[in-house]
């Protein structure tokens, strides 16, 4: 899906090589809800990964092995979450796009044309 900036989205998974992927293309098509389902599955699969880092660490009676395989676990999950997140960016309407729509009032504009509250003696 090409974003409102008219960029491509980029996948949740790398590539040959690990190079990034990008989809082009608009619509709800079967590559963007694969996207949009693996970028749920890791976005859920870090949260738990986060509740088991927060259980090994508060325990305090971890190995060596264990605080390796957490690190290595976490680094992996923060690496999944990075990139939806920065996806997910990339697909927001830039600043200026978003207030395209409304309508703008000049607060000086506005307070020279308005009537003047009259004074009671």
């Amino acid at each position: 899906m090409v974003s409102p900036s008219g960029q491509l989205r980029l996948l949740p998974w790398a590539g040959p090589e690990g190079k990034p992927c990008y989809l082009a293309g608009n619509g709800p098509g079967y590559l963007s809800r694969l996207a949009d389902n693996m970028e749920s599955a890791q976005l859920s699969l870090a949260g738990e990964l986060l509740q088991e880092a927060y259980r090994v660490l508060d325990g305090r009676q971890w190995t060596q092995s264990e605080l390796h395989l957490l690190a290595v676990q976490l680094t992996e999950a923060l690496t999944n979450v990075h990139r939806v997140a920065i996806s997910r960016g990339e697909r927001l309407p830039a600043p200026a796009d978003a207030y395209e729509d409304l309508d703008v009032i000049d607060d000086e504009d506005d307070q020279l044309d308005a009537p003047r509250p009259t004074q009671l003696t």
